[in-house]
């Protein structure tokens, strides 16, 4: 039985991240909100586009206000309105100044941006009330952001909000991403029913499909669900035939123990799968298989992960194992794979069998710049999902730590 790092590291050394050139397409600007840039992106524009003003006031000749005060205000002809959008049409010259607005580009002759604050107005005259620190006060000179023809995005990065407004900005409209993952998900077993079907004595709701499905699909993965797969072999071998040879990534669940009708790990074999995992040295979740299909050199590599049936064992597995796999082979930055952990005064104590690596899942929060980790309350058991609700944290006990006490810091991975 493998540990957590052993296991971690096979995983990601088998997620390969989508090829720069075959898998990539590009899309409308609006299209690429939560994709993943293939390319670095270059500007054409210097931003900002021109010198212009940081402040509603006056553009002036700094050499014409330096020595302003209340007591003695400088006093200069107003020549011209310069509200944004507008191209000034004067040049400011000694004893001028060009009113100007926030964003308006800066006029010809003037060099320093006064506030309105610091003047008064009287008719076609303005009083300069205060000297500007230095030349250059309150304006913001063409290409002080960014400069045309370096590079405004990297590889790697997720265009979110931020993003698309440099995007915008610099008016990249076509953008070159990494396609879509594929996943398909499927459940075993004769016990499953879905939730819009009877449930009879005996059975259970298969909730880990639904859980899977919206788990992946918040990550921008095209999910396909396979449904409920009975404990059949003829039936089991045909879901996964059928996954992996349209999936970059295939999530069963249930069917990796070591029970009569756990089928998965043969047919993986029959398949022509390579197994690299059976089983993790972790709680919950020991049973965990993750093999690989190798494809040609013009497709990518499908990772199947056969995760525990237990509703909670197989989120801890697909949070720890899964998720840091899929971030590195859709294209994330190296920096993004994860998995994040945290160091979080516990609230609760914590205890451990101090065989495998335990974790618990409970509630993560900042409180004045520390993190503080409370256990769900109720049963940490793995068929136990109901107090599952609202986690964001995984509290992390090592094989050799078996008892943490209220008010101690313990390791948490982030999750969501």
């Amino acid at each position: 039985m493998l540990s957590v790092k052993e296991a971690e590291s096979i995983v990601l050394n088998l997620a390969q991240p989508l090829d720069s050139q075959r898998d990539v397409e590009t899309v409308d600007l609006l299209a690429a909100s939560g994709r993943i840039l293939a390319a670095a992106v270059t500007g054409s524009l210097d931003f900002p586009y021109w010198d212009n003003s940081a402040m509603d006031g006056y553009a002036v000749r700094f050499a014409d206000v330096e020595n302003s005060s209340a007591e003695k205000p400088t006093v200069l002809e107003v020549v011209e309105d310069i509200p944004a959008g507008y191209q000034p049409e004067n040049t400011v010259k000694s004893g001028q100044a060009a009113r100007i607005f926030t964003g308006a580009v800066m006029p010809a002759g003037a060099d320093t941006v006064v506030m309105q604050e610091e003047t008064r107005r009287e008719g076609d005259r303005i009083l300069i009330l205060v000297c500007p620190e230095k030349p250059q006060a309150f304006v913001r000179h063409k290409g002080a952001f960014y400069q045309a023809g370096t590079t405004l995005l990297t590889p790697g990065t997720v265009i979110n909000a931020p993003e698309m407004a440099v995007l915008a900005t610099a008016q990249c409209i076509q953008v070159p991403v990494y396609r879509r993952l594929r996943a398909a998900i499927f459940s075993t077993g004769d016990e499953l029913v879905s939730p819009d079907e009877p449930l009879a004595a005996g059975k259970l709701v298969d909730s880990n499909q639904y859980a899977l499905t919206v788990l992946l699909a918040q990550m921008g993965l095209e999910v396909v669900r396979l449904g409920v797969v009975p404990d059949n072999e003829d039936a089991l071998k045909k879901a996964i035939a059928q996954a992996v040879s349209t999936a970059d990534v295939v999530l069963s669940t249930g069917g990796v123990s070591v029970g009569d009708y756990d089928y998965v790990e043969k047919i993986l074999a029959d398949l022509g799968g390579k197994i690299h995992i059976s089983a993790v040295a972790i709680k919950p979740g020991k049973p965990l298989t993750v093999a690989q299909f190798k494809r040609d050199e013009k497709s990518s590599d499908c990772l199947y992960f056969g995760l525990p049936g237990n509703p909670v064992s197989a989120l801890v597995c697909c949070w720890r194992f899964v998720v840091p796999a899929l971030r590195k082979i859709s294209g994330l930055d190296a920096d993004a794979w994860g998995p994040e952990f945290v160091k979080a005064r516990c609230h609760a104590e914590l205890r451990s069998h101090g065989k495998r690596e335990t974790y618990v899942w409970g509630k993560l929060h900042l409180v004045a710049g520390i993190w503080e980790f409370e256990p769900a309350s109720g049963s940490q058991n793995s068929a136990n999902l109901i107090n599952l609700a609202n986690t964001n944290g995984l509290a992390v006990l090592p094989p050799a730590e078996t008892w943490i006490w209220p008010g101690e810091f313990v390791e948490v991975l982030k999750v969501s």
